[in-house]
């Protein structure tokens, strides 16, 4: 006995890594007994320290134990996310407030997604955002519609829009009459994602009114969507396309009409191949007709 505390004093890492499992077990504990002291901010505390703990599946104990617990370790949560030297604690304190999903959190993870340094703490920043899901939405649209902030923010912010789908819907409808065509490009993306969940009228409506956008990559990603979703109502509208102005629209429209598969695209797709100069669309209407026939 002597001799294994001798070894724990000589490990400061056996030691601490030993007070946290004590601290989990006890926590654990009070949970199951329902005597936990929500009001314990040292407990609390420790616990949100304990994030930081080199043993993965121990990090991912306290998370879900800090979820069991609630909204009341959210502020010591977003402590962490703000202020930690240690980027692990940062990490897995944007992580365990994806569990929790406290809608107080979200201006504090848009702070984290714009300012931390560590890649893996925006990443894990913007998956809680998604997972709060609607109360995040104005902010992700604010940073869509911003105009000097990295590439990556962007599409962190267009991909959560798409994760919260139906939830979005109201800001969705609206935000599609945005100035920024990189805010409609992300709307019709979301849009797609809801017409997947609930084909409304409505959704659709949306995307066939995106083919005629002023953006060619908003024309793109709604001629895509539709492909994707096999509408074939669009048909007369992608067909339209073939004879668009710019190469990337009329490849988007053969490509979206090869998805749709209906054998109507055959004859229009054929008189804009022989019409095509440029090669490679020539190439992708040639594999459009193949794939339909």
């Amino acid at each position: 006995m002597v001799h294994s505390n001798a070894q724990a004093e000589a490990d400061p890492i056996l030691l601490a890594q030993a007070e946290t499992d004590a601290l989990l077990g006890r926590v654990t504990e009070q949970i199951g007994l329902d005597t936990f002291d929500a009001n314990d901010a040292e407990t609390l505390h420790l616990l949100v320290e304990s994030l930081g703990d080199t043993r993965g599946m121990t990090r991912l104990r306290c998370a879900e134990t800090l979820a069991e617990i609630g909204e009341v370790a959210t502020p010591f949560l977003l402590d962490a996310l703000a202020n930690h030297v240690n980027p692990v604690v940062r990490r897995a304190a944007a992580k365990t407030l994806t569990l929790i999903a406290d809608p107080t959190a979200v201006p504090h993870l848009i702070h984290a997604l714009l300012n931390d340094e560590d890649t893996v703490v925006k990443g894990s920043s913007i998956g809680a955002l998604a997972r709060i899901g609607e109360p995040s939405v104005q902010a992700l649209l604010d940073i869509l519609g911003s105009t000097d902030l990295p590439e990556s923010t962007i599409g962190h912010a267009a991909w959560a829009l798409a994760f919260i789908g139906a939830g979005a819907k109201e800001y969705l409808y609206r935000a599609i009459a945005s100035d920024s065509p990189v805010v409609r490009g992300a709307v019709v993306g979301a849009i797609a994602k809801v017409a997947q969940e609930e084909p409304k009228d409505e959704l659709f409506e949306i995307l066939v009114k995106s083919l005629t956008d002023v953006d060619v990559d908003v024309r793109c990603e709604a001629a895509a969507a539709l492909g994707n979703l096999a509408y074939k109502p669009a048909i007369p509208n992608l067909i339209e396309l073939l004879d668009g102005g710019d190469g990337e629209t009329r490849r988007a429209a053969a490509l979206s009409l090869m998805k749709v598969g209906d054998r109507a695209a055959i004859e229009p797709l054929q008189a804009a191949l022989e019409k095509e100069s440029e090669a490679a669309i020539q190439g992708v209407i040639k594999l459009a007709i193949s794939q339909i026939k």
